[in-house]
């Protein structure tokens, strides 16, 4: 009787361990852009930032949906109107256009010219870098040493200079906006491929015979691209600013396309006669490059994970 009672409880332990393993197997299993949305989920400065910049998205994206009056139509009699103007919430501006249709549509243009050059920026710089630090040698030097030429220049200035060889536009805006960040890209890229380059699985694969672009792009690629991900999303922010201060000096976007900075430029006579009004293109600047920065880092705190 007693071994029949050992035997059954032995059995009864072994349910229970393998249960409790079965419980933590998935745990174990998680894998690292899992661990990086945990992370990031338990981050409340990050959420809340991630909200309102969906929230704005979603402004701005279905724009022609919303009940908004015509960005483009404006009336001499109804110019500079203040906040809580009965049918024009924020106001008006300079030429009696609604404020709240200004800024929602011009939300589009300036996330457009922060999003799009970063983006252009890290598929070339990250492409650059990486051939640079993989294979070394004169190529290196040849990549680098034109990318430290670049350095030599202040972003704004560097912007400026070439928006105002280009002329002013959308699209030179984002010539301009993309050849300023991929210097600084493909130096991150650089760094971090030559110290991959030297561990020793990447040896043991160019040992073993793999072809070059085979070892790129399953051992290589899939470790750098967190770190330089990370550096371009903080670039996202810079590059808003940059956009709108290019239109704020006259080589952005053209008069009348709404868009923060060049609303910044057009307000500017009517500080004195209403300051708030004068001053929402450019909170809408701040709270969104903050928003950005903020999400920025709590995706850099999500993404090194040392457990």
């Amino acid at each position: 009787m007693s071994d029949t009672s050992t035997t059954t409880l032995g059995r009864a332990e072994g349910r229970v361990a393998g249960h409790a393993a079965a419980e933590q197997a998935p745990a174990r299993s998680k894998g690292y852009w899992s661990g990086v949305g945990s992370r990031l989920l338990r981050d409340p400065v990050a959420m809340l930032c991630a909200a309102l910049l969906g929230l704005l998205l979603l402004a701005v994206i279905f724009a022609p949906y919303l009940p908004l009056a015509d960005p483009f139509t404006g009336s001499m009699i109804s110019r500079l109107k203040p906040l809580g103007t009965p049918g024009h919430l924020l106001g008006t501006d300079e030429l009696g256009r609604d404020m709240l249709a200004r800024l929602i549509y011009g939300g589009r243009l300036t996330l457009m010219l922060g999003l799009l050059p970063v983006i252009f920026a890290f598929v070339i710089g990250t492409g650059l870098g990486v051939v640079a630090g993989y294979v070394g040698g004169w190529l290196n030097t040849a990549i680098m040493r034109t990318v430290d030429v670049f350095f030599a220049f202040p972003s704004i200035l560097l912007a400026i200079a070439i928006s105002g060889a280009l002329g002013a536009g959308i699209v030179n805006s984002l010539v301009s906006l993309t050849i300023v960040f991929v210097p600084p890209i493909t130096r991150v890229a650089e760094s971090v491929t030559a110290s991959v380059r030297s561990l020793e699985y990447v040896d043991a694969a160019r040992i073993s015979g793999a072809h070059p672009l085979t070892v790129v792009r399953v051992h290589v690629l899939g470790n750098v691209m967190s770190p330089i991900f990370v550096y371009a999303t903080s670039l996202t922010s810079v590059s808003m600013i940059l956009a709108a201060g290019l239109s704020f000096l006259g080589l952005g976007v053209k008069p009348p396309e709404p868009e923060w900075g060049l609303m910044l430029n057009t307000l500017r006579t009517a500080i004195y006669i209403n300051p708030v009004l004068a001053a929402l293109p450019g909170a809408m600047i701040f709270l969104t490059s903050l928003c950005l920065n903020l999400l920025s880092d709590g995706l850099r705190s999500a993404m090194n994970i040392k457990d």
